[in-house]
């Protein structure tokens, strides 16, 4: 069920409100005053379709968590524990007394990004650029001329061995198999991880031979559960075959693939990601991918990324 409407909430006997105890000129408190919410409420109520459930968060706290989020670099968990400790972060989120309870769980913020995608993205960008312009802080010729500028946008993954891909591959399919009952002959629940706990350390101890043979036998074993997938894919229901076959397009390429083969998959949850090589000392490899951002050219902010 989408959100309700925003509706001003009517002052209480007993518990001043946020504006009456905060410093008006804070530059939270001016640029929540600039924002667009209804714009933003808008753009997100619009991605849910159905009428029925329990009513979605408010979008302008969600809103508010990724910009405050994005602004100082934080984790999920610890953008909703500042907000709980900071009343200007609630007020910007539109609050209008102090909480003292938590407005959401962190696992939350994770679904709405997956949710908007880069639709709603965009449209915070855009209510961001508008609140600039409506400050001041840029003006109409400023954007006649922009500068575009690349740089890697790492991902948080695991280093890619082989061995943690193809473990990772095989607790997918098993997984997949578990939840729509698919009787699978093996599982390799128990020999799997040990093979790729001990392929690491042959690695470590520089006993290559063992550790080709080990990794050999892993992938053996992972192949059949994903011949195993494959041949079952028919008794699977219309939805989840689009999720199995995606599922199972990613392990036959990390099955395949060679060390020196290019556009190689580094993650399984993230095929966009690419080894990129930018001549930096300390990290001479970077995994993530490229971003394109544009920003004007006296004031410096991003009108485009």
């Amino acid at each position: 069920m989408g959100p309700r409407p925003h509706a001003p909430q009517t002052d209480e006997l007993h518990r001043p409100r946020l504006d009456e105890q905060l410093k008006m000129s804070h530059p939270l408190v001016r640029l929540a005053n600039l924002m667009n919410w209804d714009e933003i409420e808008r753009s997100f109520g619009a991605h849910f379709a159905s009428s029925r459930g329990r009513p979605a968060l408010s979008p302008r706290l969600v809103a508010g968590l990724l910009y405050l989020q994005h602004a100082n670099d934080a984790s999920d968990e610890a953008a909703v524990a500042t907000w709980l400790e900071n009343p200007y972060w609630q007020y910007f989120c539109g609050e209008t007394y102090l909480q003292t309870e938590l407005p959401i769980d962190p696992s939350s913020l994770t679904r709405w990004r997956k949710r908007i995608g880069e639709e709603g993205v965009e449209v915070l960008l855009a209510v961001t650029i508008e609140a600039a312009r409506a400050a001041g802080l840029i003006k109409k010729s400023s954007l006649d001329k922009i500068i575009v500028d690349t740089t890697v946008m790492p991902k948080a993954i695991a280093h890619p061995t082989d061995s943690r891909l193809l473990e990772k591959s095989r607790q997918h399919l098993v997984k997949l198999a578990d939840e729509y009952q698919l009787q699978l002959r093996q599982n390799y629940n128990r020999q799997a991880p040990r093979m790729a706990a001990q392929i690491g350390r042959y690695a470590h101890a520089r006993q290559f031979k063992r550790m080709r043979k080990t990794l050999k036998a892993l992938r053996i074993r992972v192949a059949r559960v994903y011949r195993e997938v494959t041949r079952k894919l028919a008794q699977l229901p219309e939805q989840a075959q689009t999720k199995a076959k995606n599922l199972l397009h990613r392990v036959g390429r990390i099955l395949t693939q060679q060390s020196r083969d290019k556009c190689k998959l580094y993650a399984l949850h993230a095929p966009e990601v690419e080894c990129i090589a930018k001549g930096k000392a300390r990290t001479p490899y970077e995994f993530g991918v490229k971003v394109s951002i544009a920003t004007t050219l006296k004031e410096g902010l991003v009108v485009g990324c």
